[in-house]
């Protein structure tokens, strides 16, 4: 038990068969299937590293409960000391996929960690749903699982609680208690790669009201449990692209899904939360899955938004625009927003809080900070990348041209960038530009930033009213009310 690799891992995804739907059809092999073969590669990477030596230290630890190797994910933060074994885990995942997946297995395996050392918020309602979670917790760390997970319901009508939909069960929620569990029925998003993962946890944002009893419910299951769908969005690239023409779409394509239950059997201990409302909308503060996945992505984000600048410089410097005053403002720009963020984390992990119950938080301010800066810096990076490429991002030759010899003159001749970048470097560069700014692989890692954490625009407003609530702007009113202590001194004197 503990650490497991990669080939233990793809061995888990053939021994399964979830219904999985792509394109109108049921994918009967999910391993084999090209569009999901690469992505299981690389998230394979992921768990082989655990045993390199060159990280493994610094990846992983040896849990106290069993005496076996697991994940950093699976540590319980007590100290600023274990802050940075987390961020280190996050850092080497994130470098490892140049920022591109956002649903690695670290992920998760936090937010059910931060779920289960908060256990106490569970047992003020219910004390099986604190064991429950405690207990999930140890088996995904023993077997070290990879999860996804849905929390946000379809898109229907948005002006509607859910149980004010038209149809009842639109929304996920509780049908009935049976003595096995309890059954679900109805529909959850946005499933990143689900396909390819062990697992699925369920759980929701805050914003339930009196009515949603039954869809506030919060549980594990295997992602092959009978009933669950899993919906594909149509995908980005079909699996046959090559890398180098594709160098970013052809390997990290995370495919995203909508589940739908057809009333699945919840076995009543995978269940954390059940048909309470308060609890449901508790759970986010309480249990710190704000502050300690929002590390995760944090980290996750500064190493995408610094990839996407180096791919920026590069364009940049393969043409040789980078000595015009313009072009070196915008990269300058760009530069400084990877540094600010850097900044943020370093504050975050260095102003942390112990709470009442040991558990070590990072600054969430900080980290909220990052939440609402990473939604504008990304974008930027992407349009500046657009920018600079301008018409040359359009006009890139294939690798089947290069290969060709009488191809080969012409492109060595007319794509050649600066002087000593030759035709195949500058292509090889604008090729993977093209892939991060303009692909529908790149339009979707845009999106998936714009709302990440959900509207930018509500989360910053949440922000400020939450600033505003604590805190009494005591430099004004000493501003404000000096002189006219001077003034009441100054007649008593």
């Amino acid at each position: 038990m503990g650490i497991k690799t990669g080939e233990e891992y793809i061995n888990r995804i053939k021994s399964r068969k979830p219904e999985v739907w792509l394109g109108g059809r049921v994918v009967e092999d999910i391993y084999n299937e090209p569009i999901f073969k690469q992505p299981i590669q690389e998230i394979a990477r992921l768990y082989d590293i655990q045993h390199d030596p060159e990280y493994q230290d610094e990846i992983t630890h040896i849990c106290k409960e069993t005496g076996e190797r697991v994940n950093n994910a699976f540590l319980f933060p007590k100290t600023s000391e274990d802050l940075q074994k987390r961020s280190k885990l996050f850092e080497v995942y994130a470098r490892m996929t140049y920022g591109l997946m956002g649903r690695t297995p670290d992920f998760l395996n936090v937010v059910v960690t931060s779920m289960a050392h908060n256990s106490w918020f569970l047992d003020k309602y219910n004390k099986d749903w604190s064991k429950n979670i405690k207990d999930y917790y140890a088996y995904i760390r023993d077997n070290d699982l990879f999860l996804t997970h849905a929390i946000i319901n379809p898109q229907n009508d948005r002006s509607k609680q859910s149980h004010e939909q038209k149809e009842t069960y639109t929304h996920l929620g509780t049908v009935e208690e049976r003595e096995e569990g309890i059954l679900v029925r109805g529909a959850k998003m946005l499933a990143t790669l689900a396909p390819i993962t062990d697992e699925v946890i369920i759980y929701s944002f805050p914003g339930f009201t009196p009515g949603d009893e039954r869809h506030a419910v919060a549980f594990a299951l295997p992602i092959d449990t009978p009933g669950l769908r899993i919906i594909c969005r149509e995908p980005m690239q079909d699996g046959t692209r090559s890398m180098f023409d594709h160098p970013l779409a052809s390997r990290y394509e995370e495919m995203d899904a909508l589940l739908v239950f057809n009333d699945v059997l919840v076995p009543w201990n995978r269940v954390f939360l059940y048909n309470n409302v308060e609890a449901a909308n508790r759970l986010y503060p309480m249990t710190g899955i704000a502050e300690q996945p929002a590390h995760q992505s944090g980290v996750r984000g500064y190493i995408k938004l610094a990839f996407a600048v180096e791919v920026a410089c590069k364009v940049a410097d393969s043409i040789g625009v980078d000595g015009f005053l313009h072009v070196q403002r915008d990269l300058g720009e760009l530069v400084q927003s990877v540094e600010v963020i850097r900044s943020l984390l370093r504050v975050a992990e260095y102003e942390y809080t112990i709470n009442d119950y040991g558990e070590a938080r990072p600054n969430p301010d900080a980290l909220e900070t990052i939440r609402g800066f990473l939604p504008e810096m990304y974008p930027r990076a992407i349009e500046v990348i657009q920018t600079i490429g301008a018409g040359g991002l359009l006009m890139s030759p294939t690798g089947a041209d290069l290969d060709n010899p009488e191809l080969r003159i012409d492109i060595d001749k007319y794509y050649g960038g600066r002087s000593g970048v030759s035709a195949e470097e500058r292509v090889r560069v604008f090729k993977l530009a093209w892939d991060l700014c303009g692909e529908a692989f790149g339009q979707r890692l845009l999106q998936y930033e714009r709302y990440y954490t959900g509207d930018p625009v509500r989360k910053r407003a949440i922000f400020y009213n939450k600033y505003k609530k604590n805190n009494n702007f005591n430099m004004v009113d000493e501003v404000l009310n000096k002189p006219m202590q001077v003034a009441i001194d100054a007649v008593n004197q």
